[in-house]
């Protein structure tokens, strides 16, 4: 490069400055000076390499070559080519040709780009604000022997220039990510909250159900037989025959109290299991409806059901009977089938049927909807309902996101199976 009088480096670190204003973001602030270092310093490729708040991750924000440093998110400083610049052990980096340097292929090195994009000369700088590393500002070249000590010193007065601008944009990143979170927190805080009032509301209907169910039909039942029982000890017909109605009314009178118990817990669940308990609800719901329905339930979960908390199991089961019930009652389905799925690090309970679909069921909206997707929400699983497959009938899907230890069960599982 031709020798550049000071006046003119000047000019150029007084454009850098000015093409600085009014950037907000890294990308745009990198691109936007890249042609006014480009008179101070040649490159092929340019990048300042940022790092996050605890120093152990970095990002890249590159111009002159799209490379997988800038494609990453973020990436660990232990496995950076330049990460002896970033750990403040030397004070800038100076190669001829960095493809054959050893300080930039230690074991792990996230080296690709420079052999891919043949990235021989390489220059690095760290930024710094109050005696803290911040970033580094890097230059490469795809020719060998480009920089030397000049270029160095060039680079320290640019990454002079960029650090407070880069170290302001980057509190302000961290700034709005933390309201982000904090706004989310509290977004799910009062969702829960809004959940749990409807959920308690639902539980007090359901109870004022029972007691009515008990008092209008079971106590009834009760009374009337004791009358007659009473009846029948005053007249002193305590025969067989005169029996033979009471016992019956009795037998009535088990059979509707064991249906309402049955409502209000599901036992099926606690004895045999979550998959156990909603096919044993299904089965039961098409029996009673007397209708030909055709069902199934598919379990692909290879285990990871029995690492599910009790309150969790409960939700999704509700759900799924909220979801039968639904179908059976209102969308006089041909078919109907549950399939519960572990993947992709969640659980997936879907209850799929071919009715009349959502727009055509009456009776299909409202509160059962509202209580599956507050359960939902309660156990932090996300809730969806809508068409099912080509346009026909229902489909409601619950997906829970899978803690550790049954992801390690169900591999575990597999393994045996």
């Amino acid at each position: 490069m031709p020798h550049m009088a000071p006046a003119a480096l000047v000019d150029h670190y007084l454009g850098i400055s000015r093409l600085l204003a009014g950037q907000l973001d890294f990308r745009s602030a990198i691109r936007a000076v890249a042609a006014e270092i480009a008179h101070i310093i040649p490159h092929d490729h340019l990048d300042v390499c940022i790092l996050i708040v605890d120093g152990n991750y970095h990002t890249a924000y590159e111009t002159g070559m799209d490379t997988a440093w800038g494609n990453a998110a973020s990436a660990p400083v232990v496995n950076s080519p330049i990460r002896s610049l970033l750990w403040g052990e030397v004070d800038y980096l100076l190669t001829d040709d960095a493809i054959n340097d050893a300080r930039f292929h230690f074991e792990g090195a996230f080296k690709r780009p420079i052999i891919e994009q043949s990235l021989r000369s390489r220059l690095h700088v760290p930024l710094k604000v109050q005696g803290a590393i911040i970033a580094a500002f890097s230059c490469s070249s795809q020719s060998p022997g480009v920089y030397g000590m000049e270029h160095v010193d060039r680079a320290r007065i640019i990454a002079d220039l960029l650090a407070p601008y880069f170290f302001a944009l980057r509190a302000a990143e961290q700034a709005q990510q933390s309201a982000i979170v904090e706004a989310e927190a509290r977004a799910r805080e009062e969702g829960l909250r809004q959940g749990a009032l409807k959920l308690t509301e639902a539980l007090e209907q359901e109870r004022q159900r029972i007691g009515m169910d008990l008092h209008d039909q079971t106590l009834a039942d009760l009374t009337r037989l004791a009358r007659r029982v009473d009846r029948l000890a005053r007249s002193g017909e305590l025969t067989s025959e005169a029996l033979e109605p009471v016992s019956r009314g009795l037998q009535h009178c088990m059979q509707d109290l064991r249906q309402i118990i049955e409502q209000a817990k599901p036992s099926v669940l606690q004895l045999f299991g979550l998959a156990q308990a909603i096919e044993n609800h299904l089965d039961r719901s098409v029996r009673d409806s007397n209708t030909p329905v055709e069902w199934a339930i598919v379990d692909e979960t290879a285990g990871a059901l029995d690492t599910l908390e009790p309150t969790v199991s409960v939700a999704l089961f509700r759900i799924a009977q909220e979801a039968i019930n639904n179908a059976v009652r209102h969308a006089q389905p041909l078919a109907i089938t549950v399939r519960l799925r572990a993947e992709a690090k969640q659980l997936a309970l879907e209850i799929t049927d071919d009715g009349r679909g959502l727009a055509r069921s009456r009776g299909r909206v409202g509160g059962g909807i509202d209580n599956m997707k507050t359960r939902a929400r309660l156990i932090s699983a996300k809730f969806v309902i809508g068409p099912g497959r080509n346009n026909r009938g229902t489909t409601v899907t619950v997906s829970l996101p899978l803690e550790r230890d049954a992801e390690i069960a169900a591999m575990g599982q597999e393994d045996r199976q």
